[in-house]
């Protein structure tokens, strides 16, 4: 009875449990040094790889080189882009000046009723009292960098110079580029182009003229509509000051290819027999004239 009551106590050998609990015990040890072989080995790749990220980031000395001669480059030939621009400037006000003497020898007159048409068609810079509106990107601009919504863009500012215009304004610049009536605004990228001058925000836009005068009426139509929805919705900024005085720049000489003398003009002089060139045409295709 004895031996029957051990089998039915104890079915198994001792050694059998024995054995076991050192298998389980090795296995513990085994799987903690495969786990600290396995976290020391990670370690080691992850210092690896940073160092390689670290050697490949930092430049070397010809890389150092190459981007100063780049610099250096950009530089001077900046420099020559901006000696060129004002040689084109001083050339330009020259020929102006021969032209208005040369008229003013031959036909005084007829200089005097063109000095008008020189500043309505931005040919000759203007002083005087008048607006400037300044346009900004919305805030959010960094966080979303590819949401046009909340940049200003070139059908903005079309929007902003016709409705100037159409206030009674008697010239306006566009962060110093005079807008004429053959002015393009267009996009290019982020940029915008006013007459193919790329510019950048903030946008500032100067008009002559009377300032209450042009607010209320801006303010009363589309374009000031425009500029409050874009403000509110959007974010862009729009700020309007008035300033006592301000001196906006001339867009330089014409180039015509082609002129036509309308007939009104014709029968004023009483030629209206006199036959006229076909058409008329500045140099350039790109000046359509969007923002007049």
């Amino acid at each position: 009875m004895t031996l029957l009551t051990e089998l039915t106590r104890r079915p198994l050998d001792p050694s059998y449990a024995d054995a076991a609990a050192r298998r389980a015990v090795e296995g513990d040890r085994r799987g903690a040094v495969s786990h600290g072989l396995a976290v020391l080995l990670a370690a080691l790749l992850g210092v690896g790889v940073a160092a390689a990220a670290l050697a490949l980031r930092t430049p070397t000395a010809g890389d150092r080189q190459a981007r100063a001669l780049l610099e250096h480059q950009v530089l001077e030939k900046r420099d020559v882009v901006d000696a060129l621009e004002a040689s084109n400037a001083r050339t330009a006000s020259e020929v102006t000046a021969l032209q208005e003497s040369a008229l003013r020898s031959s036909d005084p007159q007829l200089l005097d009723r063109t000095r008008p048409w020189a500043v309505a068609s931005a040919l000759a810079p203007v002083v005087g009292a008048g607006l400037r509106i300044v346009l900004t990107d919305a805030a959010g601009t960094a966080d979303n960098p590819d949401d046009l919504d909340l940049r200003v863009q070139d059908v903005d500012l079309q929007v902003l110079v016709n409705g100037l215009w159409a206030a009674g304004a008697e010239a306006v610049a566009v962060n110093g580029q005079r807008v004429g009536p053959t002015t393009a605004i267009r996009s290019a990228g982020s940029a915008v182009l006013v007459d193919l001058v790329p510019l950048v925000g903030p946008y500032t836009v100067e008009v002559i003229g009377d300032a209450p005068e042009l607010q209320t009426r801006l303010a009363r139509s589309t374009a000031g509509q425009h500029m409050a929805m874009l403000h509110a919705t959007y974010g862009i900024g729009v700020q309007t000051s008035s300033v006592a005085k301000m001196e906006l720049p001339g867009s330089g000489s014409l180039v015509l290819r082609e002129a036509t003398v309308p007939d009104e003009a014709l029968a004023a002089a009483g030629l209206a027999d006199a036959p006229a060139a076909a058409g008329v045409r500045q140099s350039g295709a790109d000046k359509e004239g969007d923002g007049s």
